[in-house]
């Protein structure tokens, strides 16, 4: 029976020989692709797409990193600047003595002091230090008040001249105190407070911004 599929086929025209002699690649070829080359070709798409979406997210964790690093890096330069600040801060306990010594370089610049008035004090919105104004009032002249407030410029520990006001005062009869000016400003110095008094003024801040938001809910 053999014989006779083989002498059939010799009998076939070389076309058809040639088809019947490449149908088992064909086929082979076919179950290659099907069984194993779109699988796999599925999966490497997968698998592409799969690191596509890793390199996405480790991009974002760089660039999270990068912004914690700088945020780092920010946070540490404000607390250098901070500590900085602080050390041109006097304590509470020293104000006195630095309100003096802005008296005291009045006196030795020349100035008349008609005004030594300490106003409010006011603890600044994040409770890292106090403002303390003194409002002041001199008669003096230019020169002399150019000399005070380069003292003042020298001090250790930060101040604030503000609110200047410059008036001529008007000459006396005979020439008395002429050329003689009405300064009146406002000098700020800053005391610093210590870490455990922070919280303390924070919290007291807080109760003071309830209080106004009951009074107004009761209005």
């Amino acid at each position: 029976m053999t014989i006779n599929i083989i002498s059939k086929v010799r009998n076939l025209s070389p076309r058809i020989q040639l088809a019947i002699a490449l149908l088992p690649s064909l086929l082979f070829i076919a179950l290659f692709v099907f069984l194993v080359f779109l699988p796999k070709t599925k999966e490497i798409k997968a698998l592409g797409d799969g690191l596509a979406k890793l390199d996405q997210e480790i991009a974002a964790s760089e660039a999270k990193v990068k912004k914690l690093d700088a945020l780092i890096a920010e946070n540490k330069s404000l607390k250098a600047r901070l500590a900085k600040l602080r050390e041109q801060m006097p304590e509470e306990k020293e104000v006195s003595l630095l309100l003096k010594q802005i008296s005291d370089s009045g006196l030795q610049s020349g100035l008349e002091i008609l005004l030594w008035k300490p106003d409010a004090r006011k603890t600044n919105p994040e409770g890292l230090y106090v403002e303390i104004p003194v409002k002041v009032e001199v008669l003096t002249g230019y020169h002399n008040l150019g000399v005070f407030f380069s003292h003042i410029s020298r001090l250790p520990r930060l101040v604030n001249i503000s609110d200047l006001d410059l008036r001529v005062k008007e000459a006396k009869k005979g020439g008395e105190r002429a050329g003689l000016i009405l300064a009146k400003f406002t000098a700020l110095t800053f005391a610093s407070i210590s870490a455990d008094e922070i919280p303390e003024a924070k919290d007291e801040k807080g109760k003071k911004g309830n209080k106004v938001k009951k009074e107004k809910k009761g209005q």
